[in-house]
């Protein structure tokens, strides 16, 4: 009796242990950001960090080495800026090749929190070098 017990409570701390991962290193949620940011930060860590990486939200689903680098493996945000519209494109028309990336993965507003979450924070991390221009995008219609 006490074997299924034990089994039942380790399958439900580990549901709620996995449940709770993604917003646990989301900071985006505890910083002064949007509403609508904030929305579009948990969307991306919902719907989008299974196969792209940006560490302001924890997500770690495209690789680093070339080696490992696999089919499914979205555009790490963390090096690659992405204004709104581009965004909303890619989510429209399942990224910009359409092999791999589904189409209207999230449409409407989430969409559009989404695309102003990943404006605002894409692209931190990408080093520019000596007189090169960064992208400036322009302002999103709900900012």
């Amino acid at each position: 009796m006490r074997r299924p017990v034990t089994a039942a409570l380790a399958v439900t701390s580990l549901a709620l242990g996995l449940g709770a991962c993604g917003s646990q290193d989301n900071s985006v949620l505890s910083s002064n950001a949007s509403p609508q940011v904030k929305n579009g930060s948990q969307l991306f860590v919902d719907k989008c960090s299974g196969c792209h990486t940006l560490d302001k939200v924890g997500a770690e689903g495209s690789t680093f080495k070339v080696r490992d680098k696999e089919r499914v493996d979205g555009p790490n945000f963390n090096v690659r800026k992405e204004c709104a519209d581009n965004v909303l494109y890619a989510i429209r028309n399942g990224g910009y090749s359409g092999a791999i990336m589904p189409e209207n993965l999230v449409v409407g507003k989430q969409a559009e929190d989404i695309a102003a979450f990943l404006q605002q924070y894409s692209g931190l991390q990408k080093k520019f070098p000596p007189g090169a221009k960064r992208i400036i995008c322009p302002a999103t219609p709900s900012s």
